[in-house]
């Protein structure tokens, strides 16, 4: 089957970095859905994966982690699904990726595609609502129900991929009041158009912007994006007894003693853990998804492609990694087909 894989770990402008490569068809075992991937998106994790070091892959690696397709196959102890089911996913960091015409993965972690939406809307969302409802609802412990309505919460990373859907999340769901970070007019309309009520640039004061919009602090602080850069003014800005979450790990020691005084909470969101431990809870994944699709349906969420780069290919990937690593996407990149 065609694929996109890896050899050598190198930089995004060498042709080698993504190569098109045939591999075999793998087999569905156990749990596992083999699903023909009609669509993908394309996530920082595949490039912070992909970065340059020294390791060399004898069979090609396939990156990949957001798919939108059918089920082609079930494993025996399938329950879940059928054949001919349309679905979408993110797969696990620990088996080969979305980035092939067929991939496995596990039922448990898998969601039907939203009716409303095609294959490139859908794969879209998976990682990104993902990440963004585990942040908000299982590590800050928002109420999903709007039980915390007219509480704010300050997003880090508006306009990327998961600050797009946590945006909605927030606002729609939470019934919190919303502060996205944008530092272009492009990003911060964008940031608007998803339910952001307020915009302030991260690369400013951030406390002091707050102030100017009349928020001495804020109850929840999302960082999805730069923790390095974004922890103090997190620090600074969250109410005592609030909580901080961020999902991108740091590259030197947090001053985490900044929150001791507030009594404020620090919690890690990594969209992974349960496929990755195979954690008892990890059949979540596939409700929350499920939740996702009944919400796009309803015309309650909306999908957050920002671009879409073509076919599935070792060119359009390459281009889609370059756009995440020099930070200039919107939204999410999508690509469709082999």
């Amino acid at each position: 089957m065609k694929a996109v894989g890896l050899h050598r770990y190198l930089p995004i402008d060498d042709p080698e970095a993504l190569l098109d490569v045939e591999i075999p068809q793998p087999v569905a075992a156990g749990r596992d859905l083999l699903v023909k991937v009609e669509a993908v998106s394309v996530n920082p994790v595949d490039y912070k994966v992909r970065s340059p070091k020294p390791a060399v892959e004898t069979a090609p690696r396939v990156l990949g982690w957001d798919a939108a397709g059918t089920v082609a196959a079930v494993g025996p102890d399938v329950t879940l699904f059928k054949v001919g089911d349309p679905v979408f996913y993110a797969g696990s960091i620990t088996r080969p990726g979305s980035n092939s015409e067929y991939q496995l993965v596990d039922e448990r972690i898998v969601g039907r595609k939203p009716q409303s939406l095609d294959f490139a809307h859908a794969a879209a969302l998976p990682l990104t609502a993902i990440t963004a409802w585990e942040a908000l609802f299982d590590r800050l412990r928002v109420s999903p129900q709007g039980a915390d309505a007219g509480k704010t919460a300050l997003i880090f990373g508006g306009a990327g991929g998961v600050g797009s859907i946590g945006i909605q999340l927030a606002k729609q769901l939470a019934k919190l009041t919303v502060i996205a970070t944008a530092s272009r007019p492009e990003s911060a309309e964008w940031a608007k158009s998803l339910g952001a009520d307020h915009i302030v640039n991260h690369y400013g004061d951030v406390p002091a912007q707050l102030k100017a919009l009349g928020f001495d602090n804020v109850d929840y602080v999302l960082i999805f994006n730069d923790t390095d850069a974004n922890f103090p003014a997190a620090a600074d800005a969250i109410k005592p007894q609030g909580g901080i979450v961020t999902i991108v790990e740091n590259a030197k020691p947090v001053a985490v003693e900044l929150l001791k005084s507030k009594s404020a909470a620090l919690h890690w969101e990594f969209m992974f853990t349960r496929a990755m431990f195979g954690t008892p809870d990890m059949i979540e994944q596939h409700r929350l998804l499920n939740e996702v699709a009944r919400l796009v349906d309803a015309g309650t969420l909306r999908t957050t492609v920002g671009q879409t780069l073509g076919s599935i290919d070792a060119a359009n990937l390459r281009r889609a990694h370059k756009l995440l690593e020099e930070g200039r996407a919107i939204g999410k990149l999508v690509l469709s087909g082999f």
